[in-house]
């Protein structure tokens, strides 16, 4: 699942050759082909937008003027008010760049823009927008680093102490994630909850002098440790119960019955 900063159509072809599936927002500038009467032809996507009428557009193409990866185009038509915001910023920005945004840039914004290879009958159309939502537990996870274990404020002053300090952090990341994942399935399957990653860990932030003094005590210490950390855990980094069903849940329910297939991931993706 890739967002437009790591759009690489090579890694796609890489990805599709070794029968696997990929999801990524579109980069508006990729050469796109139609297939029409067996022979590849140019796909002049924001012409083909600006006449379409349904607010959901799901169309076989062709990646690449080199690579030429399969996929499905899922477009999907945006909200006026969204569609006008951004097209205010792309103006602003050209604005300051000193270029004139073009009109099929513009035409493409009021459209989210998917490609995929995985197959209709596993992802129908409208469950691509919803399964590409999820993405944005990696930006939590970052978040969750830079902002509850301080790595964007460091305040030592020298080498070594530095040094120290993103040690001691990065270890606890590494922690931090290996059990983050069991516990999230061990809420979801038992209690049907969802685990907070910030909650998660503040909880062995909280216990990191304990950490340290069962890291010189043996194996059976830190294994019963552990137990009772993640015990502990279960109980207290559960998310907040919201009325706004999560990405997680709309996704199951787009899903259907094919949800069972997924669930070992949407349990880790809650």
């Amino acid at each position: 699942m890739f967002d437009l900063g790591s759009f690489k159509l090579a890694a796609f072809a890489k990805i599709a050759a070794a029968q696997a599936y990929f999801l990524s927002r579109l980069n508006h500038q990729t050469t796109l082909w139609e297939v029409v009467g067996g022979r590849l032809q140019p796909l002049d996507l924001p012409h083909r937008l600006g006449h379409e009428a349904c607010t959901l557009l799901e169309k076989p193409i062709v990646l690449g003027a080199r690579e030429r990866v399969a996929a499905r185009l899922i477009a999907v038509r945006m909200p006026e008010a969204i569609v006008n915001e951004r097209r205010r910023q792309a103006r602003a920005v050209a604005k300051q760049r000193g270029y004139t945004p073009s009109q099929a840039h513009l035409t493409l914004l009021a459209w989210n823009l998917f490609i995929t290879n995985v197959p209709a009958t596993i992802w129908a159309a409208q469950t691509i927008g919803v399964a590409y939502s999820l993405r944005w537990q990696v930006e939590l996870v970052f978040k969750a680093w830079k902002s509850g274990l301080h790595l964007a404020s460091v305040t030592t002053t020298t080498k070594h102490s530095t040094l120290c300090f993103l040690y001691g952090r990065m270890l606890l990341i590494l922690l931090t994630s290996a059990l983050s994942s069991p516990l999230r399935a061990t809420l979801w399957q038992q209690h049907q909850r969802e685990l907070s990653l910030f909650k998660l860990v503040r909880h062995f932030q909280a216990k990191a002098d304990q950490w340290l003094q069962v890291l010189f005590q043996g194996s059976p210490q830190l294994t019963a440790f552990l137990v009772r950390a993640c015990a502990t855990a279960a109980r207290f980094v559960r998310k907040a119960v919201r009325k706004r069903r999560t990405s997680a849940q709309r996704l199951r329910e787009s899903l259907g019955p094919q949800a069972d297939f997924f669930e070992p991931a949407l349990a880790l993706a809650a």
